[in-house]
């Protein structure tokens, strides 16, 4: 039976660089009162020997666990899941929040909660209990959640707020870092009128994600300085392919139908191509449809769809980035707001 190698632990990276075991420990947790020439000394020596610092070794260093929560909603997670329709907004923040832990010795650890629970205070205080992480981020709606934002003040968690929308009096606002919902539906919209539409409509998203009225300011604002009405162009949905059918077939079915809609995400938009065959409508010869979310879906339909792009990984990177200089370096990080980008594809024309 082969023998198991031995690990190597922070003892053998101390005596190959020839220091206290204090000062390797300063430099794995990244401390700032560490010499140059030292923190090259230990880090060589950690080199030579393949160390790797277990969180476990992390957590006794210090008061710090190294881990991150991060929250997401349960309900559609899960519905999204079962359905096996993909959720490329949790494998977009897995990857910018994991990537970015990893690059500062942290680990992310993702927990759904449901917003809509009674038990929210009580799931989230034993998943604090359990994890005593060293910050949260929220995401949308959890983080215009007073409950949730209360539970984590009352455990000292600090957390980043990624779209939120509100200021809860008496609680801390945490890190904000947002994109750009209303700007990219100001470029959706305005692409759209270059090309000559005139009747734009919108199908928007719930309303407890404050982030989809975000959308609706950017597309009326738009629509508002091109002297263009919006009245009974707006149909509000859920995100769900289900709630795209109704609202694209109330907007397609009218007498005065608009010759572009902008849908607030990839499942509405899918919905809306759907309904528009039905009816026997062209893409783009009698609509142009726009999408938001650009997750890979929309790059494969006939014709494939423009859409907005949301940066979701370098949204939560950044998120975790400032929670970690605001725990380790005490940085006050001002709130953020990421620019969208914008994929023009086949489904927008011009107008006929």
């Amino acid at each position: 039976m082969a023998r198991r190698r031995q690990a190597v632990t922070i003892k053998h990276v101390a005596a190959d660089a020839g220091v206290s075991l204090q000062t390797v420990s300063r430099v794995i947790n990244n401390e700032a009162n560490v010499r140059p020439e030292m923190r090259e000394k230990v880090q060589a020596s950690i080199d030579r020997l393949g160390y790797v610092p277990s969180i476990a070794a992390q957590r006794m260093s210090g008061s710090r666990s190294y881990l991150i929560l991060a929250l997401n909603d349960r309900e559609r997670t899960i519905s999204d899941w079962r359905a096996r329709q993909g959720t490329d907004w949790v494998d977009q923040m897995l990857l910018g929040g994991m990537l970015e832990c990893a690059e500062n010795g942290y680990r992310l650890i993702f927990e759904l909660v449901d917003t809509h629970n009674d038990h929210v205070e009580r799931e989230l205080g034993a998943a604090i209990a359990a994890l005593q992480p060293d910050g949260a981020i929220l995401t949308p709606p959890h983080s215009d959640n007073p409950q949730i934002l209360a539970t984590l003040t009352r455990h000292k968690v600090p957390f980043a707020r990624i779209g939120a929308q509100v200021h809860e009096e008496g609680l801390p606002d945490g890190i904000m870092v947002s994109m750009d919902d209303e700007g990219g539906a100001r470029m959706a919209t305005r692409h759209l009128i270059d090309l000559g539409h005139k009747a734009i409509a919108m199908i928007s998203g719930p309303s407890e994600y404050l982030l989809a009225g975000k959308r609706v300011d950017g597309w009326r604002a738009e629509m508002e300085a091109a002297g263009l009405s919006t009245e009974g162009l707006l149909q509000a949905g859920d995100f769900t392919y289900g709630s795209g059918v109704i609202a694209a077939r109330a907007l397609l079915t009218r007498d005065d139908r608009p010759s572009a809609i902008i849908a607030s995400n990839d499942q509405m938009a899918l919905a809306t191509v759907e309904i528009a065959a039905e009816l026997g409508l062209s893409i783009p010869a009698d609509l142009s449809l726009v999408s938001f979310d650009n997750t890979p879906l929309v790059r494969f339909t006939r014709p494939p769809l423009t859409a907005v792009d949301q940066p979701i990984a370098e949204t939560t990177a950044t998120a975790v980035r400032s929670l970690i200089a605001s725990q380790r370096d005490g940085i006050d990080t001002a709130p953020a707001v990421l620019p969208m980008g914008f994929e023009v594809r086949g489904s927008t024309g011009p107008a006929v």
